[in-house]
């Protein structure tokens, strides 16, 4: 029988006939693959394989390594009913098991999932019919029209809702637990014993029942939608431990004769279940509380966002909802109000605050042609911008999409946790009825109440949940803590490859420097003023486009001279400019310049004037400047330094890195003996000089070929080969271009301090995710065999259920309150 299936990848890339050799050749080369052909009219691939030994990721993930790509959808949804680290699994398998989908990502700290399949091949309404055949679970779908502020709020709605369930089946669960506690300790409540026993068990039947199957409803539901499927979770772990101790009282109760024929003493044990019941609903309380606390950063990115605008319509200001304004609608802002959109500034100027973004206090200057972001909060004047993105478009938008994906995503370090979940409730199941055998088979009377209640106790302390949150609560709460603090992580495996990087490379034009050239030295000739040289420098290098021009032009504009006419202007590349100014012709460039143009005499024997001159600038390029000589014809001017200055936290934040242990490399296309100058004063380990921007991508692959783990630090746009090429790219910069998308990291403000407080953030969240793990491996690695009863036969000591229940209630929560920590964590 013919069990393979079609399908048909849509196939980016090819633009010959030998790229459709190679792709039929690695995706016949996969184990399972029937049939294939690859059509380059129609950029696809018909693909039939065996799906019980082959998948779409896998014939994808060859696709790609032979060099081209596969359009991929990605959909995505939050479930509902998911409780434990064993549902994310059978979720995921359930998914995976679709012919299409290439990834399927499951997150139970945030209850959401992600799939990527082939495009066009697959529906939500598929992935809703996969997730409830898993164990009829549901599917909410993210409207992909919806701005973020919209999902947030429907996130936070039924995350209220289903706290405001488990608040009130709690407490109706508590008070009926503590009156059936008191009615089951006679020994420590004498007056219970002035009521009949058969009456006094019948009455804690009828209390016991509705904490059972009304308060403990989900657990019920949970453990019949996993059996139906044939599955177990930790609903089945609860449902039938607190069913055998329920059932057993309930037998002793209706029918004591079976167990007087048996020689047993009758008890009952209702307080067990009921406050078993009671304590996993309090444990899921505080943990759905806690996990709530630990999403709170996309709810406040989002709040941030204000709900109307003022539009500007025939010459009529309009107060219009965000959702109404459209691209090329100016909009006004007064003091004290938000900007509702991302735009440019058509009109007026003022201070904007964007700190709620970039973690920058100082308000920054708009005027006239200067972008906005939306979300930012307008300090002082009024002006009009003219709206450029709206909805899922924004800055702000991207921001939450991000966080969003970032805090649904896995870290490696979890996948151990997944493959213990896959078997773990299985084997629980197994080792209570091996408990409940042994003790009823060599333990002392009664027996068989004994094993009940062992068995019960192993059922009830294996905790799965703890394993299931301790990896994505610690990356929910640190992406999150990132991301107010201005810096963006794309998931949960940055995170992890960020706390392991031993090199970091930086970029020097724009991430050690400012970016900006300006004047650093004025040093005048015999005779002649700063004003004079400044002026005749400034009066030639008008004409002149060039940064460095433009440097010394800024410095005569801010001194207030008035700079003079030119006429005769000429350039030389790489060389320098001269015109005429005031009917004096002028030179400003380098010392060959000069030379070459007679004004510097040629020789070893200079003037003192020029000597002091010369002396000055070699003064000045060894300290990493650029000297510029201005002379006339007739007499030399002085020299001009000009350089791009060092960020103020340069080395600082070069400082902290080395404390951190992690080596600093300088990478930059200028001149070695510049590069040298600037790397000395900032303090870095390594400087790689004189490299273009194509070259930049080599240097990162030979540093990563020489060991450990490189992170590279630029602009995200001139340096993204090299960002690509490293472990880890950050990009640097306001974050309201491509850079968001195409970083690993983004820092939304351009302070190299980022990087420090990414690493250090990196490194406490992986400690963070190991300490929630050592948790929740040793607790159940000491709880079950505690609850086996392996310390009776030496200390006589065995475990109650209701401690069972206590101890695996504190497990969940102990987990999502040490990944809580992150919030406060200072960087």
């Amino acid at each position: 029988m013919d069990r393979n299936i079609e399908l048909t990848l849509p196939v980016t890339g090819m633009t010959c006939a030998a790229c459709v050799r190679r792709v039929e050749r690695a995706i016949a080369a996969v184990d399972g693959v029937g049939e294939s052909s690859v059509n380059l009219a129609t950029e696809s691939a018909r693909v039939a394989f065996d799906p019980a030994t082959t998948g779409a990721g896998e014939i994808v993930e060859v696709v790609r390594e032979a060099g081209f790509g596969v359009d991929l959808d990605r959909l995505e949804a939050d479930v509902e009913g998911i409780f434990c680290a064993s549902c994310v699994k059978r979720i995921e398998d359930a998914l995976l098991r679709l012919p299409a989908v290439v990834t399927a990502s499951v997150n139970l700290a945030t209850g959401g999932v992600v799939v990527e399949a082939v495009a066009g091949a697959i529906t939500m309404d598929d992935v809703a019919r996969a997730a409830a055949s898993a164990g009829d679970y549901g599917i909410v779908p993210k409207e992909a029209a919806a701005d973020a502020t919209d999902q947030a709020e429907r996130r936070e709605e039924r995350e209220a809702r289903e706290l405001g369930s488990l608040r009130v089946r709690l407490a109706f669960a508590a008070v009926l637990s503590v009156i059936v506690f008191v009615g089951s300790m006679p020994g420590l409540f004498p007056f219970v014993m002035r009521v009949p026993t058969q009456a006094r068990h019948v009455m804690l039947f009828l209390l016991t029942t509705p904490v059972m199957f009304w308060a403990g409803l989900r657990f019920f539901r949970g453990f019949w939608a996993a059996a139906r499927h044939r599955t177990a979770d930790m609903n089945t772990l609860v449902a039938v431990g607190t069913s055998a101790a329920y059932v057993y009282s309930a037998l002793a109760t209706f029918a004591p004769g079976l167990f007087a024929s048996a020689g047993t003493d009758l008890h009952v044990y209702f307080d067990t279940s009921t406050m078993i019941i009671t304590l996993i609903l309090l444990g899921r309380f505080l943990e759905q509380r806690a996990r709530g606390r630990a999403s709170q950063a996309i709810r406040r990115l989002a709040d941030l966002a204000p709900r109307t605008a003022t539009v500007i319509r025939d010459d009529a200001e309009i107060e219009t909802p965000v959702g109404d304004v459209v691209p090329g609608d100016v909009i006004l802002v007064r003091p004290g109000e938000k900007v509702p959109v991302d735009g440019v500034v058509v009109r007026g100027s003022s201070a904007v605050d964007e700190s709620m973004l970039t973690g920058e206090s100082v308000p920054v200057d708009k005027a006239p042609g200067d972008e906005v972001i939306g979300a930012t909060l307008n300090r002082t004047g009024s002006f009009e911008f003219r709206t450029t993105r709206t909805g899922r478009e924004t800055v702000l938008a991207h921001i939450i999409r991000m966080v969003e994906e970032a805090q649904g995503s896995k870290a490696p370090i979890q996948r151990l946790a997944d493959r213990v979940a896959g078997v773990f409730v299985p084997t629980v199941i197994g080792l209570a009825i091996v408990t409940f055998l042994v003790w009823l088979i060599f333990g002392p009377e009664p027996a068989a109440v004994t094993a009940l209640l062992n068995f019960v106790a192993v059922l009830i302390i294996a905790c799965p949940c703890a394993m299931g949150l301790a990896t994505p609560t610690a990356i929910m709460v640190g992406t999150g803590r990132g991301a107010e603090m201005g810096i963006l992580i794309k998931g949960g495996e940055t995170l992890e490859t960020a706390h392991r990087l031993t090199t970091i490379v930086l970029d020097k034009t724009g991430t050690l420097t400012r970016g900006e050239m300006v004047v650093t030295d004025v040093v005048p000739a015999d005779g002649v003023s700063e004003t004079e040289l400044v002026t005749s420098a400034a009066a030639v290098e008008r004409g002149s486009e060039h940064p460095l021009a433009q440097a010394v032009v800024a410095d005569a504009t801010a001194r207030g001279i008035d700079v003079p006419a030119l006429s005769n202007f000429e350039a030389v590349p790489g060389r320098g400019v001269a015109a005429d100014t005031n009917g004096t012709a002028v030179l400003v460039g380098t010392e060959e310049f000069l030379r070459e143009r007679g004004a510097l005499p040629v020789g070893d024997e200079l003037p003192p004037a020029w000597k002091a001159l010369v002396e000055s600038g070699e003064s000045i390029a060894a300290g990493g400047r650029t000297p510029l000589f201005v002379a006339t014809s007739e007499r030399p001017l002085g020299v001009v330094g000009v350089a791009d200055t060092l960020r103020d936290e340069a080395k600082e934040a070069v400082s902290e890195l080395h404390r951190m242990g992690v080596t600093v490399v300088m990478l930059t296309g200028d001149r070695e003996r510049i590069a040298r100058a600037i790397g000395e004063e900032v303090g870095v380990d390594r400087v790689v000089a004189e490299v273009l921007p194509e070259g930049k991508a080599a240097e990162i692959a030979k540093l990563r070929s020489e060991g450990g783990f490189v992170g590279m630090v630029g602009d995200g746009i001139n340096d993204a080969p090299a960002l690509a090429e490293a472990d880890v790219g950050i990009a640097i910069g306001t974050g309201t271009d491509v850079a968001i998308e195409a970083s690993d990291i983004t820092l939304m403000r351009a302070d190299l301090m980022g990087v420090v407080r990414a690493i250090r953030l990196s490194r406490r969240t992986i400690r963070t995710i190991r300490q929630n793990l050592f948790w929740a491996f040793f607790y159940n690695s000491i709880g079950i065999p505690l609850a086996a009863g392996v310390l009776y036969p030496a200390f006589g000591v065995l475990l109650k259920p209701v401690f069972a229940a206590v101890a695996m209630a504190f497990s969940s929560v102990s987990v999502v309150t040490n990944s809580l920590r992150l919030r406060r964590a200072r960087l």
